[in-house]
């Protein structure tokens, strides 16, 4: 029996102005995404990457189409109701870490627990178990400026996956790292997939990056590719 697919774009449309002075950033992608996938997104600048990773986040919607999460309609969702779906469902992890300076590495995990109203005795266990789950334990009392950039990425996915998240969306996670921090970061996001079983969406432009993933997406001109989608 097949599952439920987790992300489903349908004829998905983003475009701003109207009539002849429209700039389309989506030109009608149907996308699926299964549970427990690990799906690159690649394409160069301006082929609608990041438009799609911003609807896929319930950061955006489509001007027409649909994008449906879990079966739901998000584009029928209020604001505050798709922050709650964010909240609740999706963690991210971006390419410029967006630790916060001045607080440590385990108050940065637990500030997605925070929001969600978890007591500070749990909030600081959970945020504990995450970051030794990325092998930072050790490092849970240092700020960001007292780790390398290998370690802040891996600091930035503990608060990613701290709320156990359905989908984790990855934008360029290794854009800032060389190549054998890069790699350890990947081998992570791949361990968190096969074994939490969380969905992973990444947005990359490094090809040897996205070959840890089982699918990958190519996106050209506002939409996908179908000649060049593989399976690693």
């Amino acid at each position: 029996m097949t599952s439920k697919p987790v992300i489903q774009l349908k004829g998905a449309k983003k475009y701003y102005g109207q009539g002849n002075a429209a700039a389309y950033a989506l030109q009608g992608v149907d996308l699926t995404i299964q549970k427990g996938e690990f799906v690159a997104i690649m394409g160069p600048s301006g082929s609608g990457k990041s438009t799609a990773m911003n609807i896929i986040g319930c950061l955006d919607v489509p001007t027409e189409g649909k994008y449906l999460f879990e079966g739901i309609d998000v584009g029928a969702l209020s604001r505050d109701q798709r922050a709650l779906l964010r909240r609740h469902y999706i963690g991210f992890v971006f390419q410029g870490f967006n630790l916060l300076g001045k607080t440590s590495a385990l108050e940065n995990v637990e500030l997605p627990l925070l929001y969600r109203g978890v007591p500070a005795h749990e909030r600081r266990a959970l945020a504990m178990e995450a970051l030794k789950s990325v092998g930072l334990e050790n490092v849970a009392h240092h700020t960001p400026s007292e780790l390398s950039g290998g370690q802040q990425q891996r600091v930035a996915i503990a608060r990613a996956i701290v709320t156990n998240p359905l989908v984790l969306l990855a934008d360029e996670p290794t854009g800032n790292l060389d190549t054998h921090k890069s790699i350890e970061v990947m081998e992570l996001l791949r361990s968190f997939n096969r074994d939490k079983g969380i969905t992973i969406i990444m947005v990359t432009h490094e090809n040897e990056m996205a070959q840890f993933a089982s699918r990958i997406v190519h996106f050209r001109d506002g939409c996908i590719d179908t000649a060049q989608n593989e399976h690693p």
